[in-house]
Formats: C-alpha cells, sequence, structure tokens
C-alpha cells in the first residue's frame, strides 16, 4: 500500500509504495538491489526543500535522515567526511567545532548537506562559489548495488556528473567537503533605492565579500546586506539578543506570515504592506561567526523560480521583471533576491565557466502567481537563464543542452552507470532525457 509525501512548500505530492529510512550504507545497498528486484524506481529525499519534482516516486523513496554526522575529519587538509543526510544546520556548529567553516553557505540551513549540492545550492559572493565547489570527493551506491568512491582521481568523469547530479547517477551516501578555517563576518544591513543599488552593483561585489539585495514588488525599495570577512581580532559583536528575536522570529517569520495572509484574502493591498515591510526592516550592523550570518530561519512557506544569468545582464533582468509586474495584475507580497557568485568547473552547476547573478522570484504558498513565473522564465530566456535546479522551472533537455557545454557528457556518464534508470522519474526524464 502506497503512502504519502509533500515537499516543504507543499506544491509537489507523491505517493511512493513505500519509504526506506536506511541506517547504514549497507542498508541503501540492500534498498536498492530490493528495489531493482521489484522493477521499483528509486528516489532519495532529504529536507524536501526543492520546489521541482525531483525525487516525486511512485517507487521506493529514501529518505536519509538516519545518515547523519561528520565520518571523519583531516584537520591537516582541513576536509571532512560528512554523512549525505547530514542537515545544514547540524553541520554548521559541527565544523566551528573543529574550528572550520564551509567557505560559503545559501541563506537557507534546513537542507541536508547531500541535496543542498544535488541541486546547486550556492550562496553569493563574486569571489567565492557554490557549495559544490567544495566537494572534493563522493560516495556513492550505483544501480547495480556496487559501493564507490569518486573524486578528480578516481572516475573523474562520474564525479563531475553527479556532484550537482540530480540523484541521477545514484545514492549519494557521503561527501567529502574542502573547508576554510573558520572565519567571522560584519554584516550590514540597510535600506536603499532599487535603481541605485542596480546602478552601483558591481562596485558593491566589487568592495564586499557577499552582496545580496531584496526587492519589494510593486516598490522601487530594497533591503540590501553586505557581508564582509573581518578577523577573529575585530571588536565587532553579534547583534543583542533581543534583535535577533524582533527581526528574524517576530517580523521576519509570525508578522511576515500575518502580512502574506492579508494579503492572500486581499491581494489589492500588497503594494501598500511591501511599502510597510521594506520599512519595517531597517538598517543594522553586527559581527558574528560566519554560519551564523549566512542563514537566517524561514517559516513562512513560498514557491521560488530563481535563474542565474550572466551578471552583466542583471540590469536588463530587473528592468523588465520590474516593467512586466508594473503592467500586469498581479499581487507579490514576497521579495525578488538578487545575488552573486564566481565561476566553477562542476558539469551542472548554474555556475559552469560563468560568473553569474541570481535573480529568485517568490509568491506566497496560498496565492496564486499570476503569471509572473512563466513571465519571469521568458525573460531569462533571453539571457541565457540557467535555472536553479530546485526551484520551478519548465525547461527541457533540448534547451538545458544548450545551456550547458558538458552537458553530452552528463548524459554518457548517466548511460554508463545507470542504463536502466533505476533512478529515473518523469522530472528528471524531462530535464536530461531518456
Amino acid at each position: 500500500m502506497s503512502t504519502t509525501w509533500s515537499n516543504w512548500a507543499g506544491n509537489v505530492t507523491a505517493h511512493p509504495a513505500r519509504i526506506v529510512e536506511p541506517r547504514s550504507v549497507e542498508d541503501v545497498v540492500e534498498a536498492v538491489k530490493e528495489a531493482a528486484d521489484r522493477g521499483e524506481h528509486v528516489r532519495v529525499v532529504g529536507a524536501g526543500h526543492s520546489f521541482t519534482p525531483l525525487v516525486a516516486t511512485d517507487g521506493t523513496l529514501l529518505r536519509l535522515t538516519a545518515l547523519s554526522g561528520i565520518v571523519d575529519v583531516d584537520l591537516a587538509r582541513q576536509r571532512v567526511r560528512v554523512a549525505a543526510g547530514t542537515p545544514l544546520h547540524v553541520l554548521n556548529p559541527l565544523l566551528d567545532g573543529l574550528g572550520l567553516a564551509l567557505p560559503n553557505l545559501g541563506d537557507i540551513d534546513r537542507q541536508g548537506i547531500a541535496g543542498a549540492i544535488a541541486t546547486g545550492t550556492h550562496g553569493t559572493g563574486v569571489r567565492h562559489r557554490g557549495i559544490a565547489a567544495a566537494v572534493t570527493g563522493l560516495t556513492l551506491v550505483l544501480a547495480d548495488g556496487s559501493v564507490v568512491a569518486v573524486d578528480d582521481s578516481h572516475d573523474p568523469d562520474l564525479f563531475r556528473a553527479a556532484t550537482v547530479g540530480l540523484g541521477a547517477f545514484g545514492v549519494v551516501v557521503e561527501v567529502e567537503l574542502q573547508c576554510v578555517p573558520a572565519f567571522r563576518l560584519r554584516a550590514l544591513e540597510t535600506p536603499g533605492r532599487l535603481d541605485e543599488v542596480v546602478e552601483g552593483y558591481e562596485d558593491l561585489v566589487a568592495e564586499h565579500d557577499h552582496v545580496d539585495f531584496h526587492w519589494f514588488p510593486h516598490t522601487g525599495r530594497v533591503l540590501l546586506k553586505r557581508n564582509s570577512r573581518v578577523d577573529h581580532a575585530d571588536p565587532g559583536r553579534p547583534q543583542p539578543r533581543w534583535r535577533e528575536w524582533l527581526d528574524e522570529d517576530l517580523l521576519s517569520n509570525k508578522v511576515f506570515e500575518g502580512l502574506n495572509r492579508a494579503a492572500a484574502a486581499r491581494p489589492s493591498i500588497v503594494p501598500r504592506l511591501n511599502q510597510v515591510s521594506a520599512r519595517v526592516l531597517g538598517a543594522k550592523e553586527y559581527t558574528d561567526t560566519s554560519w551564523r550570518v549566512f542563514c537566517t530561519s524561514r517559516d513562512v512557506r513560498f514557491r521560488e523560480s530563481e535563474y542565474a544569468v550572466p551578471r552583466a545582464s542583471l540590469p536588463a533582468v530587473i528592468a523588465e521583471l520590474r516593467a512586466w509586474i508594473d503592467s500586469h495584475d498581479v499581487s507579490l507580497p514576497f521579495p525578488v533576491e538578487v545575488r552573486s557568485t564566481g565561476a566553477d568547473d562542476v558539469w551542472l552547476s548554474t555556475a559552469y565557466e560563468r560568473e553569474n547573478a541570481y535573480v529568485a522570484v517568490h509568491q506566497y504558498y496560498r496565492m496564486d502567481d499570476g503569471g509572473v513565473f512563466a513571465a519571469f522564465e521568458a525573460i531569462v530566456r533571453e539571457h541565457e537563464g540557467r535555472p536553479h535546479w530546485g526551484k520551478l522551472h519548465t525547461l527541457g533537455a533540448g534547451e538545458l543542452g544548450r545551456l550547458y557545454p558538458r552537458f553530452g557528457d552528463v548524459q554518457r556518464v548517466r548511460d554508463r552507470v545507470d542504463p536502466e534508470r533505476l533512478f529515473a522519474n518523469a522530472h528528471l526524464t524531462h530535464v536530461l532525457g531518456e
């Protein structure tokens, strides 16, 4: 008898024949072999933070929650091996206790490490790269039940394909990460004007290590976040607990949930609500451990589409998106987020051999998107936009093959390690081909 699974946002529901929660690598091998014997497909789920039907299956759904923790540490090389199901909010303090940190992080830490890497979670900072670029090795259970360890010296093609691999090449059970010494960030958040921030964006990303801005649609207002790395002797202090509670718990979650519920009931009030939201989150400055600055609590549920475009295209994309929103009957209470990263060499990374600006459009999960996701996709298509693998998009293998220079190599590796497509589902067939 099948059960029901839904993702975090609630926009994807599946009915797997069974949900299996392995407690060891051997359990994963057994589950993969048994599914193959039954003729069932296998998909793997972590926190369910993807907005696409990436893990949906009517076969076996593997939940890797029990595979958690640091497996091995090489302090001399600042490398750790981590069980695939380890949530980022668990991993970050564990690394901190070792005097280490990931070089970059996104702004949500609920994902499991394997899922964050598999979908290309990136963070921000043009002198820095996404989490996948920190991966130095993977251990996978392949379709035939074999366990393989891959890196730059051992089956490098499988390594490069499976790092941001969408779960299409096998079950990742361990990840080796190249860390850096733990570091602190000085965070500066200020309100600003959209036109001024976009015009000065290149100067901002050159001056600061990590830049992130949130534009409130239906207004010209933004919240600008600039994070700069500082020496451990820097006298800066963390934000007071009362301010952290006020901003992160009360305003950004409880109050924001209330505003979104009001917007769902009366969409016409969204422009006024966004004016309020843009003003409530005022200026602040504080210094703290990197992961405490990077990661924020996101309890208000939403749906999201995010595309990577060449950084030079950012002004045009924002102008076209703003013009579309202003000329259509659409209500968007969530801000549009803009970040940038440097290029990497991971075959299916959105940053493969290209520095990007990332533009993310959100909508409250109780509200219709009003056509904005389709309009946004049409805009970025004209700017070589590469979709975030875990966020809403409609691109298929034909278009993606033109956007990713190593796409053909990805398909050839998949043919080699999973010729019967044990790890397939309808969505993977759409984005990677048969």
